[in-house]
């Protein structure tokens, strides 16, 4: 019986080439899809799962009224958590990577990510050890751990453990190798222990280092987490209250709340407010719409199958009228057609596997992962999409075809019920609903990210390049570090100046990556102001063709303004209510300041997000010259390929230890909102796939449709009925269904398109026309598939199908 169903089914195969292609290759797609998203969605929720701590870890965030959530904490919240019961252990570290070379025996081996911990690392991050021992690994400023990759790299088949590396300028001793058993929020190529100078010194600053607790009880968190925010908006604010001459409560609605959140490692990856490990974070939101969009495809996938299968169910009415004759039951038939599915849904897990090998690299890239077709979690979730599939894409077809009237089928009646016709119909408004969601979408989503694109930034950064500089620790070792620091800027800057493609040269602590975060304390009328405070140097506003919409720009002809001037944003001057700022006085940091002008408001951060009040002044200013780490060059427009080559010559002299590396300004701030350009370009392609799928899915209907109507269609040319009323009457249906898809589309494409929009600071506002365009595109396909179906209805021989009669 098996056979002879085999032999069955390759026949209808070879004789139904089309719909057996259309069949396979519009559900691999769907499946295929799926995959996609299921490797995402795996990759991202293995974070931190194979940590057995990961439920008693708590980083420690703190928030200062509107001002962005810090990820740095005081170190004097550890004797309050020493005082807690449920407190098992604290971790101070640094919030992100330092990146050095490692240098052994003379040599320098590899760039890699040094994160600098408390000793205590490996009982947050139970790593495995392969080599060494974690108590020893960490014991000392002169011990260092580092991974397996390193240790092959640097090390090859030598013991690493006793050997000394030296990085950070620093001699280490190799006392640990470790191996990180999966993906980590926190995954280090070498972790070094260099905290105790940082421990021992600012004490009293609210932001400082990265804190991790571990607890014995999760479910008491909250009483950890109050004692902390009161330590905070009590203790530290009474200090600084007593400094500046207020009292606790004046102080404390100047500075504003502070509020402070425990936050599970668990959820750090998906669920984190902020970017509060080195690894960063993962985009949930993405990740969602990934995962409901390829589920979307998959579903839409099956319906076209079912279409597909029981419009080519018709040819084989008359083959289960001869079975059921000569004994056949119908459910020896239901089985026989999930059988030939179960080879169909077969053969398309196949082709989507192929398809997803093939197009992996891409994937990859367009996620920045290196994601590979592995693990038992994803063929037990292969499995499931394959049985979901045929149990779906089968049973139905099946229970269709079994339940054809026999001697209807014989007499070449192939008439439905009623209720099989409005399931197909049904499923064709489903498909069109869907159709319309993806090409509305589509074009909002498109919308968004062009005016993103073009959008007046305030700045003009596409022929400004940012170099980075990197200072040795040496530097940083000088009696007055601050101006040894810009003093060797400043040398570059006169070498650079001789390259004749260079325009201009500055720097500043501004960056365009969306990263700037530091924020100051504004007094003003004794009112105190959260603002951004970031510090730059000579002809930084000229250089990005920022405007000076009141009084002037910094003047390296003044000495005053690397003393005692500022320059505020639009913004600012809004928020501090300055009628006339020209002239007025600011306090930052105990230092009086005199307003000289005012720029008009432009972005330095994600578009997510509103231009920020923001206070400018000189680097020497607070005495921020020492962390200047980069250097801004604009080109001349002719010949900026020679020019940059000419800027790397002169760097293999500046810097000899790193190579020469550039980015374009504009660039850099593109990728600030490079996760929606992902997004609009998955949607895109989706788009594609869905129109390709919804328009299989109507050919099939269509062509089941007007094959069942083949004998009113020649009785009404016997009477003389003209083409073009034919083509009226045989298309009129699909009109009216694409416009009840459309429609019951509406309010979902609006709603989620709305919420996606609320993502954006800047944003546009959503019109009638990518409404009005979704429904004309729709209809234009639509009338295009089933038109030219039913034209060449009307050009059968009217005769073959009336000779029955």
């Amino acid at each position: 019986m098996l056979k002879n169903w085999i032999k069955i089914f390759i026949y209808h195969l070879k004789q139904n080439k089309l719909f057996s292609f259309l069949n396979v290759f519009g559900l691999a797609i769907g499946i295929a899809g799926l995959i996609f998203a299921l490797l995402y969605w795996n990759d991202e929720q293995s974070y931190d799962k194979w940590n057995p701590e990961k439920d008693n870890v708590y980083q420690v965030l703190i928030q200062l009224s509107d001002m962005p959530i810090w990820s740095e904490c005081s170190l004097f919240l550890k004797p309050v958590l020493a005082k807690d019961s449920n407190v098992e252990s604290i971790l101070y570290a640094d919030s992100w990577y330092q990146k050095d070379k490692i240098i052994y025996n003379g040599k320098k081996i590899v760039e890699t990510k040094i994160i600098n911990v408390e000793n205590n690392f490996f009982s947050f991050f139970p790593f495995k050890i392969i080599s060494g021992d974690a108590i020893s690994g960490l014991k000392d400023d002169s011990s260092v751990a580092i991974s397996d990759l390193i240790a092959k790299r640097v090390f090859g088949n030598e013991n690493p453990i006793g050997k000394q590396i030296k990085c950070l300028d620093h001699m280490f001793v190799v006392r640990a190798v470790y191996q990180i058993p999966g993906n980590s929020s926190i995954a280090p190529n070498v972790i070094v222990n260099r905290m105790k100078e940082l421990t021992t010194t600012n004490v009293t600053a609210p932001f400082l280092l990265k804190l991790v607790v571990k607890v014995k009880d999760p479910s008491k968190i909250e009483l950890t987490r109050k004692s902390l925010e009161k330590e905070y908006n009590t203790s530290f604010v009474g200090r600084i209250a007593k400094l500046e001459g207020f009292t606790q409560e004046e102080m404390a609605k100047k500075i504003g709340y502070f509020n402070v959140v425990m936050e599970p490692l668990s959820k750090a990856r998906l669920h984190s407010i902020t970017d509060g490990y080195p690894e960063g974070r993962g985009n949930y939101q993405f990740l969602v719409i990934m995962a409901g969009l390829s589920v979307l495809i998959l579903i839409l996938s099956l319906v076209n199958y079912i279409n597909l299968a029981t419009a080519n169910a018709i040819q084989r009415a008359k083959e289960v009228g001869v079975r059921k004759v000569v004994g056949a039951s119908k459910g020896a038939i239901v089985i026989q057609f999930i059988f030939e599915s179960v080879l169909l849904c077969l053969f398309s897990i196949l082709l989507a596997l192929v398809i997803v090998e093939l197009s992996l690299p891409y994937y990859n890239d367009f996620l920045n992962k290196n994601l590979h077709i592995i693990g038992s979690q994803f063929y037990l979730q292969l499995l499931l999409i394959f049985i979901v599939s045929v149990l779906l894409a089968g049973i139905f077809p099946a229970v269709y075809v079994a339940n054809f009237e026999t001697l209807k089928v014989l007499k070449g009646n192939f008439g439905r019920s009623k209720s099989g016709i409005w399931l197909r119909n049904g499923m064709l408004i489903f498909q069109y609903a869907v159709a319309t969601f993806f090409i509305v979408g589509s074009y909002i989503v498109y919308q968004q990210i062009n005016y993103l694109t073009h959008k007046d930034l305030g700045f003009k950064g596409d022929q400004v390049i940012t170099v980075p500089l990197n200072f040795s620790n040496s530097d940083y070792e000088v009696q007055n570090p601050g101006q040894h620091i810009y003093n060797k800027y400043s040398t570059i800057k006169q070498e650079l100046s001789k390259i004749n493609g260079v325009n201009a040269i500055s720097t500043g602590l501004i960056s365009f990556d969306g990263s700037n975060n530091a924020i100051v304390p504004v007094l003003y009328n004794d009112e105190l102001f959260k603002e951004r405070g970031i510090p730059v140097d000579f002809g930084i506003f000229e250089m990005l063709n920022v405007k000076v919409t009141n009084g002037r720009n910094f003047d390296l002809k003044i000495a005053s303004d690397t003393i005692n001037s500022v320059v505020l944003n639009e913004t600012a001057v809004q928020l501090m209510k300055i009628k006339k700022p020209i002239g007025e006085s600011v306090r930052i940091n105990n230092q009086i300041l005199r307003i000289i002008g005012v720029v008009k408001d432009f972005n330095i951060l994600s578009p997510e997000e509103k231009v920020p009040p923001i206070v400018f002044y000189h680097l020497k200013i607070t005495g921020s010259a020492q962390y200047i780490d980069k250097v801004y060059i604009k080109l001349k427009a002719d010949n900026i390929e020679n020019t940059i080559a000419d800027i790397e010559k002169l760097w293999s002299k500046v810097d000899t230890e790193n190579p020469f590396k550039y980015d374009f300004v504009d660039k850099q701030y593109a990728r600030t909102y490079e996760n929606y350009v992902k997004q609009k370009n998955l949607f895109s392609l989706l788009n594609i796939v869905v129109i390709g799928i919804a328009l299989f899915g109507l050919f099939a209907l269509a062509s089941y449709s007007i094959q069942r109507r083949m004998k009113e269609i020649a009785i009404r040319k016997t009477l003389g009925a003209a083409t073009n009323s034919l083509l009226i009457e045989l298309s009129k249906q699909y009109i009216l269904y694409c416009t009840i898809g459309y429609l019951i589309a509406l309010f979902p494409v609006f709603y989620l398109l709305s919420k996606w929009l609320e993502n954006f600071a800047f944003r546009i506002h959503m019109t009638v026309f990518p409404f009005v365009f979704g429904f004309v595109v729709l209809l234009l396909l639509t009338l295009l598939i089933v038109l030219s179906k039913a034209f060449q209805a009307t050009k059968t021989d009217v005769l073959k199908y009336l000779k029955y009669e």
